[in-house]
């Protein structure tokens, strides 16, 4: 069965992403690279990746939350099926990049989710 093997990324917004950084730079010793974000190592080479977003651009529409919690799955393409069957609101169309497969999903309290299957180990 398809299913979730970690957290792959956190992201929010804030009304000062820039303000915002410097805070968690020097209050939590979060290094926020130029691109406004950050990455964490994790296990078995699992990467977690936090970000900070502009308020009010909307990156988590249709979803109703300020933030979107990205999973790390093993097969995408399996449980955006799942989901689809089962009822679930699967958003748009999955889609594909040297980052690897993305697809979104609505939980039942409004709030948008990302599914990310890495790309395979080279």
């Amino acid at each position: 069965m398809a299913r979730v093997t970690g957290i792959g990324g956190v992201f929010f917004t804030a009304n000062d992403p820039a303000a915002l950084a410097d805070w968690y730079s020097r209050h939590l010793g979060i290094e926020v690279l130029e691109w406004g974000g950050a990455i964490f190592p994790g296990d078995a080479g699992a990467k977690t990746t936090w970000t900070i977003q502009p308020a009010g651009d909307d990156p988590f529409a249709p979803g109703s939350a300020p933030f979107m919690v990205n999973y790390r799955v093993d097969d995408l393409t399996a449980l955006l099926a799942s989901l689809r069957a089962a009822g679930c609101r699967v958003v748009g169309d999955a889609e594909e990049s040297e980052y690897g497969k993305f697809g979104w999903v609505i939980d039942p309290e409004g709030n948008k989710l990302e599914l990310w299957e890495p790309p395979a180990p080279e």
